[in-house]
C-alpha cells in the first residue's frame, strides 16, 4: 500500500456521503476515490483499486454485507469496515463472519473513526469502543464449544504459515506473492484451514493463532 489511502464509501443516504467524504478528504493521506450507494456503482469503484472499502450496513435494496458478500463473489478481497448506527450483537457478528476488519458506529466522534480506518487500514481488526466486550464474548463463545484444545496442532506446517500471514492482515492475492504459490493453490489452503479448527472465518482463525502465540486481544485494540 503506498502513503496514500485510497477509499470507497458506500451509503445510501446522499448527506452521509457526502459528511464522511468531506472528513476523509481533510485528512492528511486519504483520498476519496468516490461516494455511491448502490452495487454497480461499487463495482465501478472496486475497479479503481482502492484500498479499503466503507459500507453502511442497513441500506436498500441491498444492504452493506449483501453488497460485500457479491463483489468477495466477483473476486474482489479488499479489505472493507462497517460504518452504522446498528448497536446490534447479531449485525456485530454477522459482519465479523463476513469477514469485515471494522464495526464501526456513526456515533462515534470524528476523531475516532479516522483512527479506526487507519488502525483497519494497518491490518487490525476494530470495533466501536462500545462493540469490543460483546465482540469478545462472541468470539469466546463461538470458540469455546467448537474448537478442541491445541487444535493447531492438526495444521500442515505450510498451514501454519499461511495461517500466520491472516494473522497480519495478509489478503489471498499477497500470501501468494510472498510464498510463490498460486493464488487457488492459497485459497485451498485457507479452506482446509478453516475446516481443520471448524471455524467460519479467516478473522476467527487468526484470534484462535493470536491466542497460541500468546498474543493478548484487548478490548481496545482487538487485532487481528
Amino acid at each position: 500500500m503506498t502513503d496514500e489511502l485510497k477509499i470507497a464509501l458506500v451509503d445510501d443516504q446522499c448527506l452521509c456521503r457526502k459528511g464522511l467524504s468531506e472528513l476523509l478528504s481533510r485528512c492528511y493521506g486519504f483520498n476519496v476515490l468516490g461516494a455511491v450507494g448502490t452495487l454497480e456503482e461499487l463495482r465501478a469503484l472496486v475497479a479503481q483499486r482502492p484500498d479499503l472499502l466503507i459500507l453502511d450496513l442497513r441500506m436498500k435494496p441491498m444492504d452493506g454485507l449483501g453488497m460485500l458478500e457479491q463483489i468477495r463473489a466477483d473476486g474482489c478481497e479488499i479489505p472493507a469496515l462497517i460504518l452504522t448506527m446498528s448497536d446490534s450483537e447479531i449485525d456485530l457478528g454477522n459482519a465479523i463472519r463476513a469477514g469485515a476488519r471494522g464495526y464501526l458506529l456513526k456515533d462515534m466522534a470524528p476523531e475516532e473513526v479516522v483512527d479506526a480506518i487507519r488502525r483497519v487500514a494497518a491490518g487490525e481488526l476494530v470495533v466501536a469502543p462500545s462493540m469490543t466486550v460483546k465482540m469478545i464474548d462472541m468470539l469466546r463463545g463461538d470458540q469455546s464449544d467448537a474448537e478442541p484444545k491445541n487444535s493447531l496442532k492438526l495444521l500442515t506446517e505450510r498451514e501454519r504459515e499461511i495461517l500466520q500471514l491472516l494473522s497480519r492482515g495478509e489478503s489471498n492475492k499477497a500470501i501468494a506473492q510472498t510464498l510463490s504459490i498460486s493464488y487457488d493453490t492459497v485459497k485451498q489452503h485457507v479452506r482446509h484451514i478453516l475446516n481443520k479448527l471448524n471455524l467460519s472465518s479467516r478473522v476467527k482463525a487468526a484470534v484462535l493463532f493470536a491466542k497460541e502465540q500468546g498474543v493478548t486481544l484487548s478490548e481496545e485494540e482487538p487485532r487481528r
